[in-house]
C-alpha cells in the first residue's frame, strides 16, 4: 500500500502545473509530489522525491507498491522547477570563499565555506531578497569565525513552481546588495584572515618591576597563534609615554603588522598608554567601545613608510628612491582582557584580520549584542555576544 502526501502550499501553488496521470505515462515527466513505500519490518520512507524525473525502470516499481496514477508537473515557459530556481538565488548570493555544497534537493541549496575566514553578510540585502516571498536564505550571524566546510547559509524556493519572474527579482535583489553595502563582495562571503606578526608592549609598573606576576602575555599569544599568526616580540614597559612608544618603534622595525597593547587605558594619570600610541604617529584613534567588557579599548592605525631604490637603466651608477606606506593596526586592550575570557578584543581581532578598517561607527554598532553574560562555562562563540 502506497502512501502518498503532498505539501500543502506545494499544491496550492502549483494547482495549474500538475496534473495526474496514468504511471505508465509519467515517463520524463517531473513528479510533484513525494511517494511513500512501506515494506514491513524493513523500509518506511520516500520511494521517489518530488521533483524526480520518472524513467521507464520507475514504472514496475510504482505499480508494485500500489501507484496506478501520480502527480506530474507541467511546466510552462514562465514556471521554474524548485531546484533551479534555489541553484540560480544560490548563485546570486554568493559571494567570494562561498561555495555550493551539493546538488539542490527539495528546492533547497547548501552554501558552505569554501576556505578559512571571517562570514561576512549583508543584512540589509539579506533582508530585502526574504522580503520577495516564496524565495528564503538563513545564514549565520555576521563576522562569525568559520572554518573551511563549515554551513553559512541555507537558501531554498519555497514552492515546488516559482514564477520565472520572481525568480529573476530575487536575482537582481542578491545582485544589488553585492554592489552596495556589501561592496561587490556578495550578499554571503567569507574573507579571508591574514596570519598575523604581532608585536606586544605590556604596561604597568606593578609589572616592570616584578611586584606582580604578568597574566595578560599567555592570553595575548594563544588569541593570535589560534589565527596562525605568531608575537614577533614582546615587551614589558612602565607606566611612561616615551618607552611604551620606543618599545612599539622597534616592533616595527622588527616586522610587526599589527601592534597590540594591555592596560594603561584607564582615566588614572598613571595610564598614558593611549599617550604613547598617539606620540608615535597614530591616526584614526578611536578610544572607547559600546561593548562590556571592554569599554575602555582603543583601535588606531599607523602608517609604516617603506623606502626602496633602484637603479635607472640608462644611468649608470645613478639610483631612485621610492616610497611607500603600509597601514598598521594598534589595538589598545583595557585590563578586563585579563580576567575575562572573551572581550572586546576576541570581536575586533578577527575583522581586523579580515582586513576591515575599525572606526567609531563600528565599535558603535557592537553596542547591539556588545553585553557579555559572564556565563559560568564560557561557550563562546556559541553565544548572543557580539552577535
Amino acid at each position: 500500500m502506497c502512501d502518498v502526501r503532498q505539501d500543502r502550499d506545494d499544491a496550492e501553488s502549483a494547482t495549474e502545473a500538475a496534473r495526474a496521470i496514468p504511471v505508465n505515462e509519467a515517463v520524463g515527466m517531473v513528479l510533484a509530489h513525494d511517494v511513500t513505500e512501506i515494506r514491513k519490518g524493513e523500509f518506511k520512507g520516500p520511494a521517489f522525491r518530488k521533483g524526480h524525473i520518472i524513467r521507464k525502470e520507475d514504472v514496475c516499481h510504482l505499480q508494485r507498491i500500489g501507484k496506478e496514477r501520480l502527480f506530474v508537473l507541467s511546466l510552462g515557459p514562465d514556471d521554474v522547477h524548485e531546484d533551479d530556481a534555489a541553484i540560480a538565488i544560490a548563485r546570486a548570493l554568493m559571494g567570494e570563499g562561498v561555495m555550493i555544497k551539493g546538488e539542490p534537493r527539495e528546492g533547497k541549496v547548501t552554501l558552505v565555506a569554501a576556505r578559512d575566514g571571517l562570514l561576512k553578510v549583508d543584512a540589509a540585502a539579506l533582508k530585502s531578497f526574504n522580503l520577495l516571498g516564496d524565495v528564503m536564505c538563513a545564514t549565520l550571524h555576521t563576522n562569525t569565525v568559520v572554518k573551511k566546510g563549515r554551513e553559512v547559509a541555507g537558501t531554498r524556493a519555497i514552492p515546488l513552481v516559482v514564477k520565472r519572474g520572481l525568480v529573476e527579482q530575487a536575482v537582481r535583489a542578491a545582485q544589488k546588495g553585492q554592489g552596495s553595502a556589501a561592496k561587490g563582495q556578495g550578499v554571503i562571503a567569507v574573507k579571508e584572515l591574514r596570519k598575523p606578526k604581532a608585536g606586544v608592549v605590556i604596561t604597568g609598573n606593578e609589572v616592570y618591576h616584578g611586584r606582580i606576576k604578568d597574566a595578560f602575555a599567555p592570553i595575548i599569544a594563544r588569541k593570535i597563534e589560534e589565527y596562525g599568526g605568531e608575537i614577533v616580540g614582546a615587551y614589558f614597559a612602565p607606566d611612561d609615554e616615551q618607552f611604551i612608544s620606543d618599545r612599539l618603534r622597534e616592533l616595527l622595525a622588527a616586522g610587526a603588522d599589527l601592534l597590540i597593547t594591555t592596560g594603561g587605558m584607564s582615566v588614572d594619570p598613571d595610564d598614558v598608554t593611549r599617550f604613547a600610541i598617539r606620540n608615535l604617529g597614530a591616526a584614526d584613534i578611536t578610544y572607547g567601545s559600546a561593548v562590556l567588557p571592554g569599554a575602555m579599548v582603543l583601535v588606531g592605525y599607523i602608517h609604516k613608510v617603506h623606502s626602496s631604490k633602484f637603479k635607472v637603466p640608462s644611468g649608470g651608477d645613478s639610483e631612485l628612491r621610492t616610497q611607500n606606506s603600509e597601514l598598521i593596526p594598534v589595538l589598545g586592550i583595557p585590563a578586563c582582557g585579563m580576567y575575562h575570557n572573551t572581550t572586546v578584543f576576541d570581536l575586533v581581532l578577527p575583522r581586523v584580520l579580515a582586513g576591515e578598517r575599525i572606526g567609531r561607527e563600528e565599535l558603535a554598532e557592537l553596542g547591539h549584542g556588545g553585553l557579555c553574560l559572564h556565563c559560568t562555562e564560557c561557550r563562546y562563540p556559541v553565544c548572543p555576544f557580539g552577535k
